[in-house]
């Protein structure tokens, strides 16, 4: 497994509670394991989903909060490794670089860097799954403004936040309007003199409670287990179904949302002009808004909202389009995510080079023409853990089934499918649209398209047929094309 953050953890579970005697390692590049959550530590991060369906399905929540923070998941997430052992599994400093397959052995060669200064290493392995995330740990996305050098501040990326950043009594902008954005703003504003995010286009806003009333009422009464269970098919249901009907009714999602949001501001707002998308719901995702912390803060007057281009920085700030000059001692630039499939490891299959881009994903987890892989990839409706532990089971059904039948590999073979016009992730936001050219393409209909759709994947991961007719099974002497 490459990857020690909430995949690859759940990865090392289930292998070690399904698969008996297989022996595993986890790669993770860095020191610590966590993934985003030990990775990022700008002020006021927390979960952009509900906690419940965050967290695993085999090590129940029990905070109180349904929306947590960055330091209570970081915790839980060791908490889990070390109660399971998974932290003996895990080799840090570890960088994967290139992998190999090689179809006469039935085996995958991993190049991997290590951060101590040794020389590089080989492993080799049976099965190679990639639980890295979606997005480069080492660059962000970071356009040019003119006149950045202008600015006499600090100018600072969320994903890079230094530590000793000192915003107390200071004037702040936050460029951006996406989920990070979204939960910068009322974390500063807490400190700073003023917080002002400045916005290109607004995003959908819904506020929701920061404890979840039903939860902890389960609790008092049930098993924690049990409660833990019932709690998270709510949430999943819930999810599920305002999706399919913001997909259905956009025209009536968009007049509830924009209603809601109304209620909670209340009057003296340009509601057109800053809080009303020129998209269709759910052609991005939903910005979460705990307790309506981000409403309080502008009602508050510690924060504001500027819709409009950027021309230029200044010295001072930043000069918009209008002409309007906007002060700042401290600019953030919250412009987004790089995205990077796989960590963008070089693959090679029998010495031939092989791209992602250049395959059609199968089942939303493993690539028409690489065998023995798979990676772990989110739900663009819902959060990352409910697909990640779908795909984990998934591979836990493909070890013991080869196992079972004294076969060495398999292989997805997409020959006559055509290529549909979904994506991996039917998005507008600009990370996906970014990344398009590098992203596997999508088939026409399951088990070549993602699904996006926790139900369905159960079936089709959970209970589906193995032996398929897509998926090939071979032994290392049957040498694959």
């Amino acid at each position: 497994m490459v990857g020690a953050g909430i995949s690859g953890l759940a990865a090392g579970y289930h292998l070690q509670a399904s698969c008996l005697g297989q022996s595993f390692a986890i790669l993770e590049a860095r020191d610590a394991l966590g993934g985003t959550w030990d990775l990022f530590r700008y002020p006021g991060i927390r979960s952009d989903s509900d906690i419940f369906t965050l967290g695993f399905s085999f090590k129940p929540w029990r905070g109180r909060e349904s929306i947590a923070g960055a330091p209570a998941i970081l915790g839980y997430l060791r908490e889990a490794a070390s109660e399971q052992g998974l932290d003996q599994h895990i080799r840090y400093g570890h960088r994967l670089c290139q992998a190999s397959w090689d179809s006469a052995t039935a085996r995958w060669s991993v190049e991997v860097e290590r951060s101590d200064g040794s020389p590089p290493v080989i492993i080799q392995c049976r099965f190679l799954f990639m639980c890295s995330g979606y997005y480069a740990y080492s660059r962000a996305h970071r356009p040019d403004f003119a006149g950045e050098h202008d600015f006499r501040g600090p100018i600072v990326h969320p994903q890079f936040w230094p530590e000793d950043l000192d915003h107390r009594g200071k004037r702040v902008l936050v460029i951006g309007s996406g989920a990070t954005a979204i939960t910068l703003v009322p974390a500063l504003a807490r400190h700073a003199a003023h917080v002002t995010m400045v916005q290109r286009s607004p995003t959908y806003l819904v506020a929701r409670p920061s404890t979840d009333r039903l939860a902890n009422a389960l609790r008092a009464v049930l098993p924690a287990k049990l409660a833990y269970r019932l709690v998270r098919w709510k949430f999943i249901a819930r999810d599920l179904l305002f999706y399919k009907f913001a997909i259905a009714l956009p025209a009536a999602t968009r007049a509830l949302l924009l209603g809601l949001l109304r209620w909670k501001l209340g009057p003296g707002h340009d509601i057109a002009r800053d809080f009303t998308p020129r998209y269709l719901p759910w052609r991005q995702r939903l910005c979460l808004v705990p307790d309506g912390d981000f409403f309080d803060s502008i009602n508050a007057g510690k924060a504001a909202i500027e819709t409009g281009e950027i021309d230029r920085f200044t010295a001072t700030g930043i000069r918009l389009r209008s002409g309007k000059e906007l002060p700042a001692d401290i600019i953030v630039t919250a412009t987004g995510l790089e995205m990077e499939l796989m960590s963008g490891v070089q693959l090679l299959v029998d010495g031939v080079p092989v791209s992602p881009a250049q395959t059609i994903g199968y089942k939303g987890c493993m690539y028409s023409g690489i065998p023995n892989l798979a990676s772990s990839f989110g739900y663009e409706n819902a959060s990352w853990t409910l697909k990640a532990e779908l795909t984990c089971r998934y591979v836990c059904r493909l070890l013991q089934h080869m196992e079972a039948e004294g076969k060495d590999f398999c292989i997805a073979r997409a020959t006559g499918v055509e290529p549909g016009e979904d994506r991996l992730l039917n998005l507008d936001a600009g990370y996906v649209t970014r990344a398009l050219g590098r992203l596997p393409r999508q088939g026409r209909r399951a088990p070549w398209k993602a699904l996006h759709n926790y139900f369905a994947d159960s079936l089709l991961l959970g209970r589906g047929r193995l032996d398929d007719g897509a998926l090939e099974f071979l032994n290392a002497s049957a040498r694959a094309p």
